[in-house]
């Protein structure tokens, strides 16, 4: 059997299709979190050690502020950022400027140009850059967030650039604009910023819209940008990034957040099934495999749901559905990663990760805290039986993937590191506050 078909039975008896085959066979990074949408790289072979000096293939500066995740597709890799253009109108009253200072937010005083740039993988030379509008924002963010935090998505003939409350862009592989879709502006919770990317899922791009006022989830034409449909959705902001599953060939699109964690049919956008949902400010998003979908986020408060697909109707909540479920040590920003049959995720921002057993729930190790990594906000990434972690200092701890801690390598960059990484053949890809960096071995 040749590896593209082994690689799509694979997918197949996960129920997973958050990725078109084209992208599987190619092992390109189309979307945040890969190909699987679980942070696993099929055939990757990253370095094990790189420095600012070593297995550095290229190194060029990104301009302005994001910290969305780069995608790759083939010879490019697509990175979204906001540049400063100017003073903008007005700006924080006195008010807004002392709760910016006490909650640790960022007031939006100027404006950007919210552009998306497709960057050659072979040298690191700009290939085409979009700039999608220059607006200013209308509410600011938190200090650790930034203006284009949102990843970009492909499926090799349409790349979309998320600008959030700046609107909805799609391009051609060769930037031409192909439509636009403006949705308002969103009201997030205490000013800290926007974030969740879209998921593009055959010829369909679906975006969640949970903030303080009307939030709904919608599916999108990713040729035309038409809504096909929209569902009114009674939760406050999160920022988590849906994921579309098959199961039972149906394609459903799971979504968490604080109130309820719910599931929808991609095709009409009808509810599937819903549970309780997770903790205040949901960021983490979901992952599955072997028909389970996996739900967690860890703010005031830790919970992990692991359901059954094969029994999830209506409401869940208490029922069998639910096959095992965990109240400690679950993340805050960092999704989890998913890969043969082990769950790997940090404690809250910390540099404390447990492992496990996917099916059982049963805890493999775990908490330990990893040597080097003291904040995280980038999730894990897993290649050739490799777990990778980067703290936000730019360190990344290189683990043996199994049901034992063991650690390989250390690896340390100047740049500080919010951004996940991307994985692709022998190169891994470091979006770091300046720059975006591919990592290779010499």
């Amino acid at each position: 059997m040749q590896r593209g078909a082994i690689i799509l039975a694979t997918v197949a008896a996960l129920g997973l299709a958050a990725a078109s085959a084209r992208a599987l066979e190619s092992e390109d990074w189309p979307q945040w979190r890969g190909p699987f949408a679980t942070g696993v790289a099929p055939g990757g072979d990253p370095p094990l050690n790189w420095s600012e000096t070593e297995n550095v293939r290229w190194k060029v500066p990104i301009p302005g502020n994001g910290s969305a995740s780069p995608v790759v597709w083939g010879d490019h890799v697509f990175v979204l950022t906001a540049v400063p253009a100017g003073e903008g109108e007005g700006g924080p009253g006195f008010f807004a400027r002392l709760r910016n200072r006490f909650v640790g937010t960022t007031g939006a005083g100027d404006q950007f140009a919210y552009t998306i740039l497709a960057i050659d993988r072979h040298s690191g030379s700009v290939e085409w850059e979009q700039v999608a509008v220059i607006a200013q924002p209308h509410e600011g963010r938190h200090n650790t967030n930034s203006w284009a935090s949102a990843s970009a998505v492909t499926d090799g003939e349409v790349v979309c650039a998320f600008f959030g409350s700046r609107g909805l862009y799609c391009y051609d592989m060769n930037g031409e604009p192909l439509w636009d879709r403006d949705f308002g502006d969103m009201r997030i919770r205490l000013g800290f910023g926007e974030g969740a990317s879209p998921v593009l899922y055959r010829d369909a791009i679906f975006l969640v819209w949970d903030h303080q006022g009307p939030s709904f989830i919608t599916a999108l034409d990713k040729r035309t940008g038409a809504e096909r449909w929209r569902v009114d959705r009674d939760e406050e902001t999160a920022w988590t990034t849906p994921l579309v599953v098959e199961h039972d060939g149906q394609a459903q699109v799971v979504t968490s957040a604080t109130d309820r964690i719910r599931s929808y049919s991609a095709e009409t956008g009808a509810l599937l099934w819903e549970g309780e949902g997770v903790t205040e400010n949901a960021i983490p998003s979901p992952v599955a495999g072997d028909g389970v979908v996996y739900l967690m986020s860890g703010y005031r408060g830790n919970r992990l749901y692991a359901v059954d697909l094969a029994r999830a109707r209506g409401d869940i909540s208490g029922s069998d559905a639910i096959v095992w479920s965990h109240d400690r040590d679950t993340p805050y920003v960092p999704s989890p990663v998913l890969h043969d049959g082990i769950l790997y995720f940090t404690k809250s921002n910390s540099g404390i990760l447990s492992a496990h057993d996917a099916a059982t729930g049963g805890r493999l190790y775990g908490p330990e805290r990893l040597a080097g990594i003291r904040e995280i906000y980038s999730s894990p990434v897993v290649a050739n039986d490799r777990l990778y972690i980067t703290g936000r200092d730019g360190t990344t701890v290189v683990l043996a993937t199994g049901p034992e801690l063991q650690v390989l390598a250390i690896n340390r960059l100047d740049e500080p590191i919010d951004a996940s990484a991307a994985i692709v053949g022998d190169e891994i890809y470091l979006r770091s506050q300046q720059s975006l960096y591919c990592l290779a071995a010499d």
